[in-house]
């Protein structure tokens, strides 16, 4: 009888712990609920694709985590962290003091340039000078706009905060803004679609400033989840070491977009 309960007593004890696994919580990838191609965007069937969804899909496949993709307004991400709507945010977040003040960061996983588009009958630059008397779009709520006010808003006419990258790129189209910046890939996309070929160019890159634009791209954790932050370290180490990151941005890009000098929201 002793035999029969201590095998009763091991099968619960099992049963435990695989409901345990079964029912472990998913992982809530948090991503700006707009299009941000080449990096995040719904397609027809309303699935999350990109860059980046590949780039964590992988990282979470390394790691072993159940990870479910969760968009979220942008101006209202680090909110739905801390709140714990959302557990990481993987949405082109640059990595900065200010924003660490409130969440952190894991290692970088991007960086690429900053850039200035404008209309293609106009010739001008990406200083100060250059954005004289000037509307400039921006982005709420990304370096961007931290960025442009600081080094253009002694010359520009007005810096002019948009919900999202879209809004600002259909306002210059149509001639509501003389210069939009922005992240140089996601600019980039912009100019390649008909809209972009039709209406604008690329008028240069932005002078470095990384205590603004920061070191690079990270996915946003809690401060207090340290275990998740590590994973998801590990994660990112472990696809830059087996070639699957490598393999990923190929998909994507014909450069290393892991490298650069200043970069994306």
């Amino acid at each position: 009888m002793k035999t029969v309960l201590k095998t009763f007593a091991a099968a619960l004890l099992l049963g435990a712990a695989a409901m345990g696994v079964a029912k472990a919580d998913p992982v809530k990838i948090g991503v700006a609920a707009e299009p941000y191609p080449p990096f995040t965007s719904p397609d027809a069937s309303g699935k999350w694709v990109g860059w980046e969804i590949d780039f964590i899909d992988a990282v979470c496949a390394e790691e072993k985590l159940d990870c479910v993709i969760t968009p979220v307004a942008w101006d209202g991400i680090i909110p739905a962290l801390t709140t714990k709507k959302i557990d990481l945010i993987v949405s082109s977040m640059s990595i900065t003091d200010e924003r660490k003040k409130t969440i952190d960061f894991s290692d970088k996983y991007y960086n690429t340039p900053t850039a200035i588009i404008g209309p293609k009958d106009q010739k001008f630059g990406a200083t100060p000078d250059d954005l004289k008397g000037k509307v400039v779009g921006v982005q709420v709520s990304t370096v961007h706009a931290v960025y442009a006010k600081k080094h253009f808003g002694a010359t520009a006419s007005e810096i002019k905060e948009y919900q999202t990258q879209d809004e600002a790129n259909q306002d210059l189209a149509a001639g509501r803004l003389d210069a939009v910046q922005a992240d140089s890939i996601a600019l980039g996309e912009f100019l390649k679609s008909d809209q972009g070929k039709a209406c604008c160019d690329l008028k240069g890159m932005v002078a470095p400033d990384d205590e603004v634009l920061g070191p690079g791209v990270g996915a946003g954790v809690r401060k207090e989840d340290t275990d998740l932050k590590e994973k998801i370290n590990a994660g990112i180490k472990a696809i830059r070491s087996n070639g699957k990151y490598d393999a990923i941005s190929k998909k994507y890009f014909d450069f290393d977009i892991y490298g650069g000098s200043t970069q994306s929201n």
